[in-house]
């Protein structure tokens, strides 16, 4: 059936709604364009649970125009964001009420094994 089409439409500032209250928190992830489109993942750091993941947007601020993949709605404590499927890309803690941001490396980072 071939795949599902994504819109990757810009989206304009107001239009990501961050649902900010008590226990959770948002994370936005700071890319460059490059990763337009691109899926990235993130998990909890202290427990095995699924991966989130979100795709990396072109937003246009009054500043300019900038790209970002953005987690509205994150219990708030300790993740990892995930380069690939098997290296951290770095680790992050979310704050209930407040937004964590995140920059995107600009090299890979070192294998660990």
């Amino acid at each position: 059936m071939g795949h599902q089409h994504h819109d990757m439409g810009p989206s304009f500032s107001g239009t990501v709604v961050l649902d900010l209250g008590g226990d959770s928190g948002a994370l936005i992830i700071h890319t460059g364009r490059e990763l337009h489109g691109r899926e990235i993942e993130i998990s909890r750091a202290d427990r095995d649970g699924p991966r989130t993941h979100s795709a990396v947007r072109e937003r246009h601020v009054r500043d300019g125009v900038f790209h970002s993949a953005v987690y509205p709605d994150l219990e708030a404590g300790p993740y990892t964001v995930w380069w690939d499927d098997v290296t951290p890309a770095g680790a992050i803690s979310v704050t209930g009420g407040a937004i964590t941001e995140f920059a995107w490396p600009s090299s890979s980072p070192p294998r660990s094994d």
